[in-house]
């Protein structure tokens, strides 16, 4: 049986691994169905995590050497797929991998992160990483001085629009109700702020650029169609939270979840199945940010060992 299992091997994922086996746990695997690193390889450029040699590095660059310490304390990287996470009589833990195999565990770190909705426009995917983008604190620098535009209608999209309004020489908040689903003051923040335009009853019909990126936005409004210049354009429509291997055969959680889907966690990552963590984007109120992710799972680990500490 496996000290501890962790599934996902993301920034949260890697940092738990790395903390439990430098911690003295000797059975530590981490189930990732591909190369470590995370949705985080994905980003053009990294400025914004402390300490960092060449800010600008890649994110694969940036992950690239996480890896490298981790194994050397011990941590094993599984290439496996996990369809499921059982808790046994002996509240032990199974984990289900793909093609009816599995592994027992004494306790479990789930850091299998979430994936930002894609809203579904023309070109969103050709100009992805180079115009389009779903996180503002990451990306929002490269648009300085530079008109943008921020696609949703949340609190997420509103709260972004006005962090991008401090960087941006202008920002188009694009929605397809007059109504937000955003908290009203926050809204209202965002009106009495003379870099926010707000445009209305409009979709994005497509993303238009060339080989250097995005270069405008055709709009779909209730006054025709709108080409609206700009160079970028965040969006916010949503996240798919990576759950699936939580739910039980009726449909039902193993765990106590949030209404957006995330796994209900105290301050030590703690889930509501003694044992069962959670780390990342897969916990409840994460801010999406590689450093808080690790923080996460330097805790998640850290907690998990006091756990397994207490069976004995």
């Amino acid at each position: 049986m496996l000290d501890l299992a962790i599934i996902g091997g993301g920034p949260a994922g890697l940092s738990a691994g790395l903390y439990a086996t430098r911690g003295g746990l000797k059975n530590v695997v981490m189930f990732e169905k591909g190369e470590p690193g995370g949705q985080i390889t994905s980003s053009s450029e990294i400025e914004n995590y402390p300490g960092q040699k060449s800010p600008g590095e890649s994110g694969f660059d940036f992950m690239s050497t996480w890896w490298a310490q981790c194994s050397h304390f011990g941590l094993v990287h599984k290439w496996a797929n996990i369809v499921g996470v059982r808790q046994n009589a002996d509240k032990s833990f199974e984990i289900l991998l793909e093609g009816g195999k599995s592994e027992q565990a004494k306790a479990v770190i789930v850091a299998t992160g979430s994936v930002p909705r894609r809203a579904g426009f023309k070109g969103e995917d050709e100009f992805f990483g180079r115009g389009v983008s779903t996180c503002a604190t990451c990306d929002g620098f490269f648009y300085k001085n530079k008109e943008v535009a921020v696609l949703g209608g949340g609190d997420t999209a509103i709260e972004e629009a006005i962090y991008l309004a401090n960087i941006a020489s202008k920002v188009y908040v694009i929605h397809r109700r007059e109504e937000f689903r955003a908290a009203p003051t926050t809204v209202q923040k965002a009106r009495q702020n003379e870099k926010i335009e707000f445009i209305t009853s409009a979709t994005i019909k497509e993303a238009y650029g060339d080989k250097s990126g995005l270069n405008g936005l055709i709009l779909n409004t209730k006054e025709g169609e709108r080409d609206l210049k700009v160079p970028g354009v965040f969006t916010f429509v949503g996240l798919n939270v990576n759950n699936e291997i939580l739910k039980l055969e009726d449909g039902s959680f193993i765990c106590k979840m949030s209404e957006g889907g995330q796994v209900d966690v105290d301050l030590k990552m703690q889930s509501s199945v003694p044992g069962l963590f959670a780390a990342g984007d897969i916990r409840k109120d994460a801010p999406k940010q590689v450093i808080v992710a690790a923080g996460d799972g330097a805790v998640a680990a850290l907690s998990a060992m006091s756990y397994i500490e207490s069976l004995h």
